[in-house]
């Protein structure tokens, strides 16, 4: 891999993080958190556009009052509509419950419906969502005690529990997740732990209707993972590294040996990763934020493969 072009995208507010990116209705589409801080509350959810990848403008600003947004998603549904999935995190619990998933949608990137709260949601932590054969699929997890339920959906507004208790060890907590599909309806997930001691990202396997998985343990601990398959069929992932220094890494991984290999560091440093990754004429544009100039802001990345 080869970095072509890093430029700074937006940074108005004191935090700017956790983005997605796509390619939707002929333009960029790019969605982040804006905060005063990694943990605050009063989080909102900014959509940006653009044509060229240079000029952003606006699109749509998610607000709400009595709770902190959080960790926003974007995927095309089966009809074509781009979704955006997210939580909010209540200031005080609502009926009970700490938190709710929800979803937005819209047909031409600008006018949204929404917020949906999502039905098999509720105080579950839902993370990006990925669609197959016309169903959109996205792991939800709980805690540090519980393991982890997958969801199905149809239209990004009802949702189905497919299977619960999917990730492996009870302490393990495994928690934020990124799906892919082959042809062949083969699936693959990587999986973030945070446990002590046992904290090396895991990587998943199943075949439909995804009750059963394998998980095998890549050896490397892994934050904000996202990972797609190229065109050429080559799996590539781009995720928080730790260590001396944490920076937002990308990796090869390759699913028949259960490794992973780091391939290129983006500019990036301390808060940092949560990236959106779209391939498009042999070039990979990747959203990330990162604290490594100033403030904590939103940075696009050209990468070109060899």
């Amino acid at each position: 891999m080869k970095l072509i072009d890093v430029r700074r995208i937006w940074d108005s507010s004191p935090h700017s993080a956790f983005t997605d990116l796509v390619h939707f209705d002929g333009a960029w589409t790019c969605t982040f958190r804006e905060a005063l801080d990694h943990r605050s509350n009063g989080g909102q959810l900014r959509v940006i556009r653009s044509e060229d990848g240079i000029n952003w403008q606006t699109a749509e600003l998610m607000v709400w009052d009595e709770g902190d947004l959080r960790d926003p998603k974007l995927s095309v549904t089966g009809n074509g509509r781009l979704m955006l999935n997210a939580v909010v995190r209540y200031h005080e619990p609502v009926n009970g419950h700490a938190y709710q998933s929800l979803t937005w949608l819209t047909e031409n990137g600008s006018d949204w419906d929404g917020p949906h709260a999502c039905p098999s949601g509720r105080d579950t932590w839902r993370w990006s969502a990925t669609w197959h054969d016309g169903v959109g699929y996205s792991f939800g997890y709980h805690g540090k005690d519980e393991r982890g339920t997958l969801y199905q959906t149809h239209d990004g507004v009802t949702w189905e529990t497919v299977q619960e208790e999917v990730f492996p060890g009870v302490d393990s907590f495994g928690n934020e997740s990124s799906l892919l599909f082959l042809d062949d309806g083969t699936a693959y997930c990587l999986l973030r732990r945070d446990a002590e001691g046992e904290d090396g990202a895991l990587l998943g396997t199943a075949q439909p209707p995804y009750t059963q998985w394998q998980w095998s343990d890549l050896g490397v601990r892994m934050g904000g993972p996202k990972i797609i398959r190229l065109l050429d069929g080559r799996f590539v992932a781009a995720v928080r590294s730790y260590g001396d220094e944490r920076r937002t890494t990308v990796y090869w991984i390759d699913p028949a040996q259960s490794t992973a290999t780091p391939c290129l560091k983006l500019p990036s440093a301390g808060d940092t990763s949560y990236t959106g990754i779209v391939e498009q004429d042999g070039i990979l544009w990747m959203s990330y934020y990162s604290s490594h100039e100033e403030k904590t802001a939103i940075y696009l990345a050209k990468v070109g493969l060899e």
